[in-house]
């Protein structure tokens, strides 16, 4: 089974080269979009994945929507997987205003800290059949825009969170 590459891994650390126009509508985009959620699906704790996390230096990043949403007793029974990908994203607008938020990531396991990041965000951005849209979120959805598209420039949340600290999850002794 293949992993999530953890931090050392050079691909993490360069620039995600935009996809090309002829990749858009292809099998090898949906393969690359399908192996992200398959990968994203195992880790419960993940609500998003940049493809330079599975090795793929393209700016492809994904998000399970249905994860950024706080379950209550009226949508749990409703939540299925919701799957969103976007392809060559930019963000197009911030919010003047900044918030702090505790913050993980699938390639720097154990390690959570505090990041500074915009309280909105909007980001432009094409599906898998190359059609464009533009989407806007608040809060952890702005959050997760600003941290994918880290990714795609090089940069992991460690390098600019505050107050970090490791968390080791060791079995339990019986």
């Amino acid at each position: 089974m293949e992993e999530i590459v953890q931090d050392g891994a050079p691909v993490l650390r360069e620039v995600a080269i935009p996809v090309p126009e002829e990749l858009f509508g292809s099998q090898k985009l949906k393969h690359i979009v399908a192996r992200m959620d398959e990968l994203l699906d195992q880790e419960v704790d993940g609500v998003a994945l940049a493809a330079p996390q599975i090795g793929v230096p393209y700016r492809i990043f994904i998000v399970r929507k249905d994860r950024t949403v706080i379950p209550t007793p009226e949508n749990e029974p409703e939540r299925t997987p919701e799957m969103e990908a976007y392809i060559n994203p930019e963000i197009v607008k911030t919010s003047r205003k900044r918030a702090s938020a505790d913050e993980g990531c699938l390639s720097v396991r154990g390690v959570y800290g505090t990041t500074r990041r915009h309280e909105r965000v909007t980001v432009r951005a094409r599906r898998v059949d190359g059609s464009r849209f533009e989407r806007g979120g608040g809060g952890l959805l702005a959050q997760i825009f600003e941290h994918e598209i880290d990714h795609l420039n090089g940069t992991l949340f460690i390098d600019h969170a505050e107050n970090l600290v490791r968390i080791t999850h060791e079995s339990p002794v019986v």
